[in-house]
């Protein structure tokens, strides 16, 4: 889990997301990230090079402690736990992954119960403290099936090295104005109902079964029903995509919206004008109670949202996001209209949200259904908000802006 196969690159998709799990059976989410892991390792909490001291007790847990995940493949972890005057802190590295280092959210010990929380990846641990401190037999839970997993006590014999992060890839140049040097655009027949992926690997952008409306969704930030005046085929043609900007270095979100813009206009022929429209939409405010999001540990200036499985629903996980990053995967991803922002809560947070989706959302087609026998139902999208974010979102018709399809024509092929 924590396959930071999301977090390095730009991703929207259904296979995996910021989860701890290499496995694609329990990895699969759907996900729209904009986190630059070469961005995060720079500014995420360092690694240290050696054990913490001896505790005091074998009841005392301030240690570096060290286990391996069976989860689809072997991976190894290691958690620094540090005592203040606030009582426990930690830092957890999964070592065979391309992620920095991370700051758990809680550590705490009562009597030979230790739990840890690791929002960022919707990550929780609890287990037993041996009689003789040296082990921690319990599980590793990051949606709905828990995976076991011991931890001991790591010597400077037996503790396992943190590898350095690699070389940073440098950002393209903010006054360049960027477009893809190579685009390959061919048909994707698999008959998969929406789209499946959305990355960019460094310099590498690919999507995979996406409609010509899911790309223009995305590069002008606008839901489906904004658009207006298109065929068909708009949205029911599909496409796997593969480009290679022009510029030297990795492009930010914007450029690669940009980018994305002037390949539909090339190989789309793609001709609008944009309107005004007034329309069912979703409006977003502050609940009664005030706002619940917690500012984000990673300090970067891209997102990463994610979705996976959640205790009776789904968990929406985001990373250094704002309300305008939340507000756009809602409407493109989840909502069936546009959602309009009205909160003014400016800054980036770290926060989940788990809900059980309806037969409305996902455009019919969930990324996860909870077990028919499952006891722990999650609430409803609208209630999940309220409740766990502190926000509130209401339906009501307003003017929302529409890009207006004046001609488009299919791609030529590759």
């Amino acid at each position: 889990m924590i396959d930071a196969s999301a977090a390095p690159k730009l991703i929207l998709s259904s296979k995996r997301s910021f989860s701890l799990t290499a496995s694609a059976a329990l990895a699969a989410s759907v996900a729209l990230s904009l986190l630059n892991v070469n961005q995060l390792r720079a500014q995420a909490t360092p690694p240290t090079a050696a054990p913490a001291a001896a505790p005091s007790s074998p009841q005392d847990i301030a240690d570096t402690w060290q286990g391996t995940l069976h989860a689809g493949k072997d991976l190894r972890l290691v958690v620094k736990i540090t005592k203040g005057d606030g009582g426990y802190k930690g830092v957890f590295n999964s070592i065979d992954q391309p992620v920095p280092p991370l700051t758990l959210n809680a550590v705490t010990l009562q009597g030979a119960t230790v739990k840890f929380a690791l929002n960022m990846i919707g990550g929780t641990f609890e287990g037993k403290l041996s009689p003789d401190g040296k082990s921690i037999d319990g599980n590793w839970s990051q949606g709905p099936n828990p995976l076991p997993l011991v931890l001991t006590r790591a010597t400077p014999e037996t503790a396992w090295a943190i590898p350095e992060p690699p070389p940073q890839l440098p950002p393209m140049a903010e006054s360049v104005d960027p477009n893809f040097e190579v685009a390959t655009i061919k048909p994707n027949i698999s008959g998969a109902p929406s789209m499946q992926g959305l990355t960019l690997q460094g310099r590498n952008f690919a999507t995979r079964n996406s409609s010509l409306a899911d790309l223009i969704s995305f590069a002008y930030n606008v839901q489906v029903k904004q658009i207006i005046g298109g065929p068909d085929w708009m949205d029911k043609d599909r496409y796997d995509i593969k480009a290679v900007p022009e510029q030297e270095g990795v492009p930010n979100g914007e450029q690669l919206k940009i980018m994305i813009r002037k390949l539909i206009v090339d190989r789309f022929q793609m001709k609008f004008h944009n309107d005004k429209k007034e329309m069912s939409a979703y409006v977003l405010t502050i609940a009664k109670n005030g706002q619940k999001l917690t500012p984000t540990q990673i300090k970067g200036p891209l997102p990463g949202i994610g979705m996976r499985p959640g205790t009776g629903g789904v968990t929406l996980n985001m990373v250094n996001a704002t309300i305008g990053d939340f507000t756009g995967f809602l409407q493109i991803l989840v909502l069936d209209r546009p959602v309009v922002d009205r909160t003014g809560i400016q800054g980036r947070f770290d926060y989940q949200c788990t809900f059980a989706p309806d037969d409305s959302q996902f455009n019919g087609h969930p990324p996860f259904q909870a077990p028919a026998n499952a006891t722990d139902a999650a609430p409803g999208l609208f209630d999940a908000i309220q409740q766990q974010l502190g926000l509130k979102l209401d339906a009501e018709k307003t003017a929302v802006d529409v890009i207006a399809i004046d001609h488009v024509e299919k791609p030529s092929q590759n």
